[in-house]
C-alpha cells in the first residue's frame, strides 16, 4: 500500500469505512471494516492522520487510534455535508470526512477529544437535563388529567403535592382514574428522589474540580453551570477569543450584511444548547435579582434593561459571562469582580438551576 496522507473514516455500530489519499491527494485506499478489525488494521499501519465524524463513539474511537500512534480529528457533522458527493452513502461519507479535514479553515472548528472522565461529567449532566425533562412530563400529566375531573391547581412544583393528595382523598373519581393518578404520582416521586441524588452528586464533582470552583465566583454561574463549562470546554485553547467561544455557544447575533449595509438578525443558537440555555437561565436570575433589590450589576446592564426587554438584556449578560469565563479557563486566573464592573457583593454565587 502506498503512503496515505490522511484517511476518512465513516463509523457505524458493526461497518466502517475508510476513504484514505495520498501526498497527491489521489485516493490509494477504499475499504470497509467490521468493527472487531478495525484496530488490527490500524495497528499495522505507520502513523498518519485519521479523521471522523464527531458523534457517537467517536471519542472512543479516537482514543483508541491515539495509543497506536495516529494523529485523530473529529469534525463536527455539519463542516462535512458539504462534501458530499450524490447518492449519499458510508463510503461516500468517509471520502467526504476526508476531504473535509484537508480545508484549513475546519482547523478552528475541530472538536476536542474528551477523556474517559470528561465524558463521565458530561454525561452527568446529561442524565440530570433527561430527569428533569421527565419530571416535567409527569407534572404536565397529572396537571392535565386533574383538570379534566375540576381539579386545577397554580404553576409550580410546590403545588403538585397538595394536588396529588386532594386526588387520594377524592372519593368521587372513578377508582380507575385514582388507580391512574397513583401511578404517576409515583412515577413523580421516584424521579424527584432521582434528581435530589443526582444533584448531590453534581455537587461533589463540582467542588472536586479546581476549573469549576473557579468559575463559580462569576455571577449568574451556580454550581450546575461551572461543572458543565469544566466538562463541555476541556480545551479553551480551541478559541481564538472569548468572543468566538460566545459564537460556539450560538450567543452572538446573525450577521445578514450585503451591499455595505450590516444587518444583524438574532443569536444564531449554533453550538452547544444544554450551555447556552444553563447561562442565559442564570443571566435571567441575576436581572430578576437586580431588579427585586433595586440596585446591583453593572451599570451598563441597567441601563440595557430600562432601554431594551428583559430576554435580550439576559443574553447579552450571557454573553458576557460567557467571555469572562473563557478568560478564566485560559489563565487559570481568580474572577475579580471589580475588574468586570460588577459590585463586590455580586460575587456571591448564584445557583442557575434549570428547571
Amino acid at each position: 500500500m502506498e503512503q496515505l496522507s490522511r484517511i476518512g473514516m465513516d463509523t457505524s455500530k458493526r461497518v466502517f469505512h475508510l476513504h484514505g489519499v495520498d501526498a497527491d491527494d489521489r485516493p490509494v485506499l477504499r475499504r470497509k471494516l467490521r468493527r472487531a478489525d478495525v484496530l488490527t488494521f490500524f495497528a499495522k499501519l505507520l502513523p498518519t492522520r485519521i479523521g471522523m465524524e464527531a458523534c457517537g463513539g467517536s471519542h472512543h474511537w479516537a482514543r483508541e487510534l491515539r495509543a497506536l500512534g495516529h494523529a485523530v480529528v473529529l469534525i463536527p457533522p455539519q463542516y462535512v455535508k458539504p462534501y458530499v458527493d450524490r447518492g449519499k452513502n458510508d463510503a461516500a461519507d468517509a471520502a467526504a470526512i476526508c476531504e473535509a479535514m484537508s480545508r484549513p479553515k475546519l482547523e478552528k472548528r475541530l472538536v476536542s477529544i474528551k477523556t474517559p472522565e470528561q465524558q463521565a461529567g458530561q454525561m452527568l449532566i446529561g442524565v440530570r437535563e433527561g430527569l428533569l425533562r421527565r419530571r416535567t412530563q409527569v407534572s404536565n400529566m397529572i396537571r392535565g388529567h386533574a383538570a379534566e375531573f375540576g381539579l386545577v391547581t397554580p404553576r409550580g412544583l410546590a403545588h403538585l403535592e397538595p394536588l396529588m393528595a386532594r386526588i387520594e382523598q377524592d372519593d368521587t373519581l372513578p377508582r380507575l382514574a385514582r388507580d391512574m393518578f397513583a401511578m404517576l404520582a409515583g412515577q413523580y416521586r421516584h424521579v424527584s428522589a432521582q434528581i435530589r441524588e443526582i444533584e448531590a452528586r453534581l455537587l461533589a464533582h463540582h467542588r472536586a474540580s479546581p476549573q469549576s470552583c473557579r468559575l463559580v465566583r462569576i455571577p449568574s454561574i451556580g454550581p450546575v453551570i461551572a461543572a458543565a463549562l469544566a466538562a463541555k470546554v476541556p480545551d479553551p485553547t480551541r478559541f481564538r477569543s472569548g468572543r468566538d467561544f460566545a459564537a460556539w455557544l450560538g450567543l452572538t447575533p446573525k450577521d445578514h450584511s450585503t451591499g455595505g449595509k450590516a444587518r444583524q438578525g438574532r443569536i444564531t443558537r449554533a453550538g452547544d444548547e444544554t450551555l447556552r440555555s444553563l447561562l442565559i437561565c442564570g443571566a435571567t436570575s441575576v436581572i430578576r435579582q437586580a431588579g427585586h433589590r433595586g440596585a446591583g450589576g453593572p451599570a451598563w446592564l441597567g441601563s440595557l434593561v430600562d432601554r431594551k426587554p428583559p430576554k435580550l438584556a439576559a443574553v447579552a449578560l450571557a454573553n458576557k459571562t460567557a467571555r469572562i469565563a473563557w478568560k478564566m479557563m485560559m489563565t487559570g486566573e481568580a474572577y475579580d469582580p471589580c475588574r468586570h464592573g460588577a459590585p463586590r457583593e455580586a460575587g456571591v454565587c448564584v445557583v442557575a438551576e434549570a428547571t
